[in-house]
């Protein structure tokens, strides 16, 4: 009779050690998990730009449309040889269509202006070109076209560096690196060890300008690349 009362005291006895026992194991080891250290690494790389794009867009008015169109196309022409002069060859020039503003088919036009053109026409002439220093070179000797009478209504250059994925292994492995050493310098101050990688997001690669950090950084043909890579790792004793 004695043994029946025993072993049911004796299940109930390991069923509350049990109870015991697992979530305080199981607290230890969220708590065991919970150490962590999350650290940034940052990697950066002088590159220069590799592809340059340069939009030349002119202007020609008057009041004969037939004389205003020759007058654009001699322009177009003039432009084109002056490109050519820079070391510029024909795969690399292209002309988009001419732009026609009939300023008497506008309703809101200023009818008292008498001296106004009643055409205005534009077009762009686009540089496409690797050659990035000789479109900084020749955007900078335009003004010798104003003193053939063209008028520009916009030049602007911009530059790409397009070989980022050649690149960007070589960064990602040096922003992991610059993480890992981060994260010992932290496990030594606090009498801890860096045990293996818990999550690492790469972060967002950019391009800004080497030289200038408030500039548009398609307008500089110096860049530095740049990658902050956040990296977690446990912290073991």
């Amino acid at each position: 009779m004695e043994n029946n009362k025993i072993i049911p005291a004796a299940i109930l006895a390991l069923g509350i050690a049990c109870g015991g026992f697992f979530p305080g194991y199981y607290y230890y080891q969220t708590h065991y998990n919970s150490r962590v250290v999350t650290v940034k690494g940052l990697a950066e790389k002088d590159v220069v730009a590799n592809t340059g794009i340069w939009n030349i867009t002119f202007t020609v008015n008057g009041n004969n449309l037939t004389e205003a169109q020759q007058q654009i196309e001699a322009q177009n022409a003039e432009i084109v040889r002056f490109l050519n002069r820079n070391g510029f060859n024909e795969t690399e020039i292209s002309s988009g269509r001419i732009e026609t503003n009939d300023l008497m088919a506008n309703p809101y036009r200023d009818t008292n202006s008498a001296e106004a053109s009643r055409f205005i026409l534009t077009q762009t002439i686009t540089v496409r070109s690797e050659q990035v220093n000789v479109i900084a070179d020749t955007l900078a000797k335009s003004n010798e076209l104003i003193g053939k009478g063209i008028v520009f209504s916009s030049q602007t250059a911009n530059y790409f560096f397009t070989k980022l994925n050649d690149i960007k292994p070589e960064l990602l492995k040096e922003a992991t690196e610059n993480a890992g050493k981060a994260a010992q310098e932290f496990a030594a101050n606090s009498g801890s060890h860096v045990g293996k990688i818990q999550n690492a997001n790469q972060g967002v690669i950019t391009i800004v300008s080497r030289d200038n950090p408030d500039a548009y950084e398609t307008s500089q043909i110096n860049k530095k690349v740049r990658v902050v890579s956040t990296v977690t790792y446990l912290l073991k004793n």
